[in-house]
């Protein structure tokens, strides 16, 4: 069984004399572990609310439904940027791109953190969304660093990074919320992401690329959506990312509520240290990029989609005990990110030279996914419980299992 990247890598080789992008920038494992930084900062703002949603929604007033609709408005800002946003990277300097982006990032960050209504912040959480998105141009700007042999390992290095940085953020957020108040958490990261622009300023390398001069912000974006209508990788690839993370959000996006009720009642800072429980996750996403490199995607994805279809059996029992809740968070979190890896790795395989496109595109059905699964489990849970909510995910797993299945025996080479 092969996987596409052994007929991709030819093909990046081909276009790119066997380089990062042409550019005589050294990917060094220093630098690659800042790009992986940059991204686990970056992301994690999209994940801070997760453990406080009902402290915020206490002290802004907002109903249980509205109180959902703060991690779903901060993933439509990310969808937006995404395909926004991301796609400029391959049209301007990326180095310029990312300080700026982070900079900006700033400035939302601190108008979610001083937000007295709920109208201010959900606009404020939309915007900090959008401009989150960097992560996504720091993985596509990693990727064509990296020479096609080690695209893989090098993707999978930065994604650890993104996964690290989505549990440190519900640790944190947590553990901050209890002792200096939810809003500390924004104050926080707002000074973290404003030191770090200023070191990828001085660290990044100037023009490591050369963007086609002869395209308009408008052609580009619509060469986003040629490319998936015409390339069936992309498409199956996008849709397994919209099922991983609808799975992954309705998992996330529900579990500080029954954790914070009877029989547990737990603080902050115990719901956000459950997210450290997924570190396996980032174990998931070095392993499955070496795993890429050796040809061995669809192997990968196979396995981890049972496992995160398993994964929701433990979790079933999550009112009973903590332990199954353990055991479910560390199967869906593996599952979710090795498949997460496998998705990146081949669609920029696919066509290095529009990897800004590429990735923005995917992480829109990402994006979707996530609001679609946030929304769906509050509601769900509002109205018949944890047992739905499992169901729910279950569901949405056995959904991704399926359609990996269904398209393995036909159409192995381009899954």
């Amino acid at each position: 069984m092969t996987g596409n990247c052994e007929t991709a890598t030819p093909r990046v080789a081909a276009r790119s004399g066997g380089s990062g992008g042409g550019s005589a920038f050294v990917l060094t494992r220093g630098v690659v572990m800042l790009f992986a930084v940059a991204c686990g900062t970056a992301v994690a703002n999209v994940y801070f609310a997760q453990p406080l949603l009902a402290t915020v929604g206490h002290d802004l007033a907002m109903s249980p439904a509205l109180v959902g609709s703060v991690v779903t408005f901060t993933h439509i800002g990310y969808g937006l940027g995404l395909f926004f946003l991301v796609p400029l990277g391959d049209m301007v300097d990326r180095s310029r791109l990312i300080v700026v982006q982070l900079l900006l990032l700033v400035v939302a960050l601190a108008a979610v953190a001083v937000a007295h209504d709920a109208a201010f912040l959900l606009v404020g959480m939309a915007v900090m969304g959008l401009l989150a998105v960097v992560a996504q141009t720091l993985v596509a700007f990693a990727a064509a660093l990296a020479p096609p042999t080690e695209r893989g390992r090098v993707v999978g290095l930065v994604t650890s990074g993104v996964v690290i940085g989505i549990l440190l953020a519900r640790t944190a957020s947590g553990l901050m919320a209890d002792l200096a108040g939810w809003r500390s958490v924004y104050l926080t990261s707002a000074a973290l992401t404003a030191l770090l622009a200023l070191v990828l300023h001085r660290v990044l390398p100037r023009h490591g690329e050369a963007p086609p001069a002869d395209l308009r912000y408008g052609q580009l974006l619509r060469s986003t959506i040629t490319l998936f209508a015409r390339e069936r990788l992309l498409r199956l690839r996008a849709l397994l990312g919209l099922l991983i993370f609808a799975a992954f959000s309705t998992l996330w996006s529900s579990i500080a509520l029954p954790l914070s009720e009877a029989p547990y009642s737990l603080s902050h800072t115990a719901i956000g240290a459950l997210g450290l429980v997924g570190a396996a996750g980032a174990l998931a996403a070095t392993v499955a990029g070496r795993l890429n490199d050796r040809g061995l995607s669809q192997w990968t994805t196979g396995i981890a989609l049972a496992l995160l279809a398993a994964s929701w059996l433990p979790l079933a029992f999550t009112r009973s005990s903590l332990w199954a809740l353990v055991a479910g968070v560390i199967l869906l979190d593996l599952a979710v990110q090795a498949v997460h890896v496998t998705n990146q790795t081949l669609i920029h395989a696919r066509r290095p030279d529009a990897g800004s496109r590429l990735i923005g595109g995917y992480m829109v059905f990402y994006s979707i996914g996530s609001a679609t699964g946030a929304l769906a489990a509050t509601s769900l849970y509002a109205a018949f419980g944890w047992g739905a909510v499992c169901v729910l995910g279950a569901a949405i797993s056995c959904l991704a299992l399926a359609l990996w299945a269904l398209t393995q025996p036909r159409h192995a080479r381009d899954l």
